[in-house]
């Protein structure tokens, strides 16, 4: 067995990228343009919002206008979550094999780097509840007969003003089937991609990168869908509450359920649980209301969206992922040998270190990051 620990390290972090990359999309299409600097779990990200900028005549004059004071918004994202996967052991042999054989990687190494990954696409995913772009019905699969679903979809993000370039759509298994088999998406004749045919690949179609994940995940709805709600109060533009009644009894509202007024396009997405009663109870929504909806006379109806799939269109910027080596200090033990690795693909950063213990050595592997929905009008869900 090579007594060069560090040598073979580097070994099996360079060969688990591929277990890295492997069947985990959404780590791969955010935004993860962020400094690489050591960090430490709790410290924070500022991410910058640009604002709009008007456009003015030109006036000549012998005096220089003056600069507008604008100053871009700003999110921050906190490497809240550090995790690791359970301590694994190698043999002897299996270190002499990773040592020799260039193209061996023990089955536990891999699945290791799979389920921390997999963590962090988690992650990722569960911002959807943010998202307050939303097309489709709720509880049936698009793309049964048309592709009705995504130019629907490309519709909203244009109305929210999404940048053309860098959009994606990513499908749970079953939309991804449907949409496979539709002839604008999948027939050469019509659409000149080979790849749908060589690959089962959708590649670039209707302005989208298109993609299929294990993790896409269902929204569960609360018991409000099964009342009449109204809203039967006045409600200014721009406000981020509304009250809401229930015909009876109570119904309940939770975080990142999608609901609309009557006569009223916008669809907005509830941002705190709240539980109906019949005397009218406030809900938090974003975006503001995008236009006054006055029910203090005639009450407004809601339309409260039940359980759905969330498969989500989205331009890159709208999610952004942070992940940063460790700093050394929060290196513990003694005798312990650490290697890092940054992906080039994926910007992810993976750390492992190995320690000895009594009568054998423990091999880890720890990432740091954080992640956040920094710009929700850039995403839109097609309800599954």
């Amino acid at each position: 067995m090579a007594n060069d620990l560090t040598n073979i390290m580097h070994k099996i972090l360079a060969r688990g990228l591929l277990s890295l990359r492997e069947r985990v999309i959404f780590t791969q299409l955010v935004n993860t343009d962020y400094s690489r600097e050591a960090a430490m779990k709790g410290q924070t990200i500022d991410v910058p919002i640009p604002t709009a900028i008007n456009v003015i005549d030109v006036t000549p004059s012998n005096t220089d206008p003056a600069p507008t004071d604008d100053t871009p918004g700003l999110v921050q994202i906190s490497l809240d979550k550090w995790k690791q996967n359970e301590p694994f052991f190698l043999t002897d042999k299996e270190l002499v094999e990773v040592d020799r054989n260039e193209h061996f990687l023990p089955l536990q190494v891999g699945e290791s780097i799979r389920a921390l990954v997999r963590s962090m696409n988690q992650s990722v995913i569960d911002e959807y509840k943010g998202v307050y772009g939303y097309v489709g019905t709720a509880g049936t699969t698009p793309f049964q007969s048309s592709v009705e679903a995504i130019t629907q979809a490309r519709k909203v993000l244009n109305q929210q003003l999404a940048p053309p370039m860098d959009r994606r759509v990513v499908l749970d298994h079953v939309a991804e089937a449907n949409a496979l088999a539709l002839s604008p998406l999948a027939d050469f004749d019509r659409t000149g991609d080979a790849n749908v045919k060589r690959a089962g690949m959708l590649g670039q179609k209707y302005g989208f990168d298109w993609y299929a994940d294990d993790d896409v995940p269902t929204h569960t709805a609360g018991t409000a869908t099964t009342k009449t709600v109204t809203l039967t109060s006045d409600s200014a533009a721009g406000a981020t509450s509304v009250t809401l009644d229930v015909d009876s009894g109570t119904g309940t509202l939770v975080e990142g359920d999608i609901i609309s007024f009557a006569g009223h396009d916008q669809t907005y997405v509830v941002t705190a649980d709240v539980t109906l009663t019949t005397g009218g109870d406030a809900v938090s929504i974003s975006p503001g209301l995008s236009q006054a909806v006055d029910g203090s006379g005639t009450p407004v109806a809601v339309t409260v969206r039940g359980d759905h799939v969330v498969n989500l269109a989205f331009q890159r910027d709208a999610l952004a992922l942070a992940t940063r080596p460790l700093s050394r200090s929060t290196i513990v033990g003694d005798g312990a040998n650490t290697a890092e690795i940054s992906d080039p693909l994926t910007g992810l950063v993976l750390r492992l270190e190995v320690r000895r213990q009594h009568k054998q050595v423990a091999w880890e592997f720890d990432a740091l990051w954080g992640v956040k929905l920094v710009r929700p009008e850039l995403a839109c869900r097609i309800a599954g």
